[in-house]
Order: C-alpha cells, then structure tokens, then sequence
C-alpha cells in the first residue's frame, strides 16, 4: 500500500472517529478545533471526503502474495512446519526404504573392514 492511500486511510479514520462523537456525544472535533464554518475547517472536510474517495478501491483490491512479507529464516518453529495430518490419516510404510538403507549400511561395513 503506498504512502498516498495510507494518509488516505488515515484521514477517513479521523473522519469516522469525528462522525463517531457526533453520533454519541453531539460533540465536533473538527468544528471545536478549527471553527464552526472556517476556512481550515471546510479544507479538513474536504480532505476527508477525498480521502474517503480515494480509499473505495481498497474494498475490492484482492490482497496479493507481495503484499505479505514472509521472513524466511533457518530455524523452524510451528509456524513454520504445520503439518497437516490428522491421526485418522494412513502413515506411509517406510519398511522397505529401512531395509535398503540397512543393507546398505552393512555392505558398506563390510567393504571397509577389507
């Protein structure tokens, strides 16, 4: 998200807290800060509203892969090495992987003890 749509953003949050405190407490921030029909005050409405225009896109914009940073690091954690299997799943048999890797331990020995 670039710089532009993050003051965007920010902006609108301001508005929405503003229209918040009108809407509970009949209290205007912007009205009690910079004036009731001031200049600065029509300019901060303004922005607001611009902003507000500005941030629709974000609605609708699908959140891509580059948007989230993954650190890639050497150590493994849970978070990093879920595993997905339940306990119902079947295992996978291994017996014969373990016999080739023994037997071939064994020739190996016997190779070195010549």
């Amino acid at each position: 998200m670039g710089l532009v749509y993050r003051l965007a953003l920010v902006l609108v949050i301001i508005g929405a807290i503003n229209w918040g405190l009108i809407g509970l407490f009949q209290f205007n921030l912007v009205a009690a800060l910079f004036g009731e029909n001031s200049a600065l005050s029509r300019i901060v409405y303004s922005l607001v509203g611009l902003s507000g225009l500005l941030t629709i896109p974000l609605l609708f914009k699908a959140f891509e892969e580059e948007d989230v940073v993954v650190e890639e690091t050497r150590h493994s954690n849970a978070f990093t090495n879920t595993n997905y299997q339940t306990e119902f799943g079947e295992e996978a048999d291994f017996s014969e992987v373990q016999k080739e890797h023994s037997q071939e331990t064994n020739s190996e020995d016997k190779n070195n003890m010549v």
